[in-house]
């Protein structure tokens, strides 16, 4: 057990650094649109760590201007919480922010062994919740589990790059030559450092990349289903991210590390639980093909060149693939939308993106780095028709480093957007 003294200590710590907050100051993000605090439904928000979670939430809260207490779990003097001690830690939410509040926010609880039950308590008597964690386990087991439907639940990326460019200033609606040269700008720098939001001034960023990294995969992975091999684990994930926008080869992967095919996809699996990648199944109606080429992307394209053993920086195309999918999952996810790449045989080129309402498709998406080339732009164009016939879809996209036109061939408009006027529309 936790002594009560030690964890009054830690919240009125924590409520310290709450009442220095300035939320007014921070980047206003989409997401925000998806809280209902009046709802009897806890706010259950997820994603990757560090991606600002908590941040979020305390921005939605504040600006409700509503009363609220708050414990971030996220401490090492709460590490040894156990189920008993969570009685303790209403008890000392209750001291710190009074009796009368009606809110309380719950930040990474995950990890308590029996959060779950304790969350279903608090909303049995009324109390409105928000919780935050770091692993889909948060809601693919316990919490859809015990709370049976009674959450809301909110997924959130690092900064998408309209909000890294808010957080720089940069200057999204001047059409003067130098405007346009610092969207170029912004772009370029988003998709080698990426959207993480504490990251955007450091100077070493290496160094917070390598740190994350490593919570990630000890804090998120190695504790929470007991990996031995952790080195394993990290090669794997070093292998997925030099290697994003490619078919994840389980066998191949066995061999290499002289491991069993099923340890390497619960591996794979455990980086998907914690946000790390994620996975892109292939459009087919037989499930053995989408489960067995699902392709892999990284949560953020600063993870690609800022750390050890990086060897996919270089290549642009797949880092502006890999920035596309991560926008398309924002925009799709709580849109209940689906995302699936397409491949008609193992020859045929591949169209990036597939987006489905339910088993209709209603966009198909091409994403080429640079297209200026007649034999390159011929190639992704007749991909997207020959698709569209298949698929029986009309609405074509290609997204490149272009200016915004229209193209017809055989009867059929291909949308050619700038990759950068794609990132910055809001739908």
């Amino acid at each position: 057990m936790v002594d009560e003294k030690v964890i009054l200590q830690v919240l009125a710590e924590q409520q310290e650094y709450v009442q220095s907050y300035e939320p007014q100051k921070w980047v206003s993000r989409y997401e925000e649109s998806l809280f209902e605090l009046d709802s009897p439904l806890a706010q259950v928000v997820i994603g990757v760590r560090r991606s600002g979670k908590s941040t979020l939430c305390h921005k939605v809260l504040l600006e409700h201007h509503v009363k609220y207490g708050y414990a971030n779990f996220d401490d090492d003097r709460l590490a040894k919480l156990k189920t008993e001690d969570l009685n303790t830690v209403l008890s000392c939410i209750y001291q710190v922010y009074g009796t009368d509040i009606k809110y309380i926010f719950l930040d990474e609880i995950q990890d308590v062994d029996g959060w779950h039950l304790f969350v279903n308590r608090l909303l049995r008597s009324n109390l409105h919740l928000v919780v935050t964690g770091s692993n889909a386990k948060l809601l693919s087991g316990e919490l859809a589990t015990h709370l049976t439907g009674r959450y809301n639940e909110i997924h959130l990326f690092p900064f998408s790059f309209y909000e890294y460019c808010k957080f720089h200033h940069v200057d999204l609606v001047g059409i003067t030559t130098k405007a346009d040269a610092e969207r170029k700008r912004a772009f370029l720098d988003y998709i080698a450092d990426g959207g993480f939001p504490e990251m955007q001034n450091m100077r070493n960023k290496r160094g917070y990349v390598q740190s994350l990294m490593e919570a990630i995969v000890t804090k998120d992975i190695q504790r929470r289903f007991n990996i031995r091999n952790v080195n394993a684990l990290r090669k794997i994930a070093n292998h997925l991210i030099n290697n994003v926008c490619q078919e994840v080869n389980y066998d191949d992967l066995a061999k290499i590390l002289s491991m069993s095919d099923v340890t390497v996809k619960k591996y794979v699996d455990y980086l998907r639980q914690a946000f790390l990648i994620q996975l892109l199944t292939k459009h087919s109606f037989k499930s053995k093909e989408r489960i067995r080429n699902a392709k892999a992307y990284i949560v953020d394209s600063g993870l690609q060149n800022n750390r050890d053993n990086a060897f996919a920086a270089e290549n642009i195309g797949w880092r502006l693939e890999n920035v596309v999918y991560i926008e398309l999952l924002r925009r799709c996810t709580n849109s209940f939308l689906d995302i699936y790449y397409y491949k008609e045989n193992p020859r045929s080129k591949e169209i990036d993106f597939v987006v489905c309402n339910q088993d209709k498709a209603v966009e198909l998406i091409q994403v080429a780095y640079d297209i200026e080339g007649e034999k390159t732009f011929k190639r992704e164009t007749d991909s997207l028709i020959r698709t569209s016939s298949v698929l029986r879809c009309d609405k074509l996209t290609l997204i490149a480093f272009t200016s915004t036109r229209d193209y017809k061939i055989d009867g059929k408009s291909i949308r050619i957007v700038s990759a950068i006027d794609w990132l910055l529309e809001r739908k």
